[in-house]
């Protein structure tokens, strides 16, 4: 299933990676993505769990960022050629959500990665997500405008109570 989510999984990490920069320099931007792209898996997993959802969205398509351009105040005709804007096409939203949800938000990483480790969707064998849910001061330093709450709520609150409702089915987590 992995390699059935991967365009989505790196578009939507170059997404957030891109409206929420790392501050640092190259070794910042490398852990920046790094927690991004745990976030994106652990968000994707969780929104595509079987092989059937995953090849219902290669089919159909995940939307693209024009919604979380427009949430952000992004705009990606300035930024891009237009040769190269393909990849913003198999952005999720709802995953990139998802993910800015998980990095704003330790705990509920860690109830997410339970989640999948009780059968919530794990593609074989388990995965290590310690920089999405055990990031040391580097990490966090470098992921300063991604992990900020108050940065990312916007994008957080587009999918949260479905997240929630993934992660504990009919049980409200706190918010």
């Amino acid at each position: 299933m992995l390699a059935d989510l991967s365009p989505l999984i790196a578009a939507t990490t170059q997404w957030l990676t891109l409206s929420y920069p790392a501050c640092g320099g190259a070794l910042a931007a490398a852990l920046s993505e790094v927690q991004a792209r745990q976030a994106v898996t652990v968000a994707a997993w969780l929104r595509y769990p079987t092989p059937t959802d995953a090849a219902l969205v290669q089919m159909a398509g995940p939307g693209g960022t024009a919604g979380l351009d427009w949430i952000t105040g992004a705009d990606p005709a300035g930024h891009d050629d237009a040769d190269d804007s393909a990849w913003r096409t198999w952005v999720d939203e709802v995953v990139a959500s998802w993910a800015a949800c998980l990095l704003s938000d330790g705990e509920l990483a860690r109830l997410a990665i339970a989640r999948l480790a009780n059968g919530g969707g794990t593609p074989g064998a388990p995965v290590e997500f310690r920089r999405l849910v055990s990031p040391d001061t580097r990490d966090r330093e470098a992921a300063a405008l991604l992990r900020h709450p108050d940065l990312v709520a916007p994008v957080a609150a587009l999918h949260r109570p479905a997240l929630h409702e993934r992660i504990d089915p009919g049980r409200a987590l706190t918010a």
